[in-house]
């Protein structure tokens, strides 16, 4: 990756970090606490100076999810919709849905 900024303790340039990282583990979340780009909860909870805070219902349309593969920035809900970005394919993790919750309220 190049142009994007991740936080926190990655382990490459895909946004893979010390928590998650399989082959699947290609994205990163912009945290609504912030604006900042996460590879993961763990990540925030280790490196941010403040809890981390779930983005509303309503903001579904907002950019926050961040394919590490092409940069492509999804919003929440087109993120939610798919298993593998958009723009290049790249598979997403399915054990992400496990932690929907971390990041965005669910109804």
């Amino acid at each position: 990756m190049t142009g994007m900024r991740v936080l926190g303790p990655t382990v490459d340039d895909q946004t893979r970090c010390i928590h998650y990282r399989t082959d699947l583990d290609v994205i990163a979340i912009r945290f609504a606490c912030c604006g900042e780009y996460y590879p993961c909860h763990l990540c925030h909870a280790e490196t941010a100076d403040h809890p981390a805070g779930q983005w509303p219902l309503d903001q579904r349309d907002e950019r926050a999810v961040l394919c590490g593969v092409c940069e492509h920035e999804l919003t929440i809900a087109a993120y939610l919709r798919v298993e593998a970005c958009p723009a290049c394919g790249a598979a997403f993790n399915p054990g992400c849905r496990l932690h929907v919750e971390l990041y965005f309220q669910v109804a």
